[in-house]
C-alpha cells in the first residue's frame, strides 16, 4: 500500500551502535545519530499476558519511511530509533517486498526520555 507523501510528517532519527575508544584505550559501545528522515508513525498499545497471570503494557510503534540507500542495511541488532525524545528498540524491519519504495520498522519502547 502506497502512502501519500503528506502522511510522512514526523521526524525520525536512526541511531547506530558504534564502538569508541576513550583516552585510556578502553572500548565502549555508544549510540550515535546515523540518519534522519520523515516517517509515518502508526501507534498502538496492547496488554500482553505472561505466564505469571500479570499484564505488561507494551508500547509498540510502526514507522514507515521512504526507502533510501542509507537504510538498505538496517537491522535490529546494530540500529535503534529515536522519536519524540524516546528511544525504541527495533523488533523487525520489513522492506515491503524489496520494491525499494518504503520500509516498515516495528519498534518497542526501550527508554523514555532519550539516550
Amino acid at each position: 500500500m502506497e502512502r501519500k507523501i503528506a502522511r510522512f510528517n514526523e521526524r525520525l532519527t536512526i541511531q547506530k551502535n558504534t564502538v569508541v575508544t576513550d583516552k585510556y584505550g578502553n572500548h565502549k559501545n555508544v549510540w550515535t545519530d546515523y540518519f534522519t528522515c520523515y516517517t509515518y508513525a502508526s501507534t498502538y498499545q496492547y496488554d500482553k499476558e505472561n505466564e505469571a497471570a500479570t499484564t505488561n503494557e507494551e508500547r509498540t510503534i510502526n514507522f514507515e519511511v521512504r526507502y533510501c540507500t542509507e537504510l538498505k542495511d538496517l537491522d535490529s541488532t546494530h540500529y535503534r530509533v529515536a522519536f519524540h525524545g524516546d528511544s525504541y528498540d527495533i523488533q523487525t524491519v520489513d522492506f515491503m517486498n524489496y520494491q525499494k519504495k518504503t520500509i516498515r520498522i516495528v519498534c518497542k519502547l526501550a527508554q523514555k526520555g532519550g539516550a
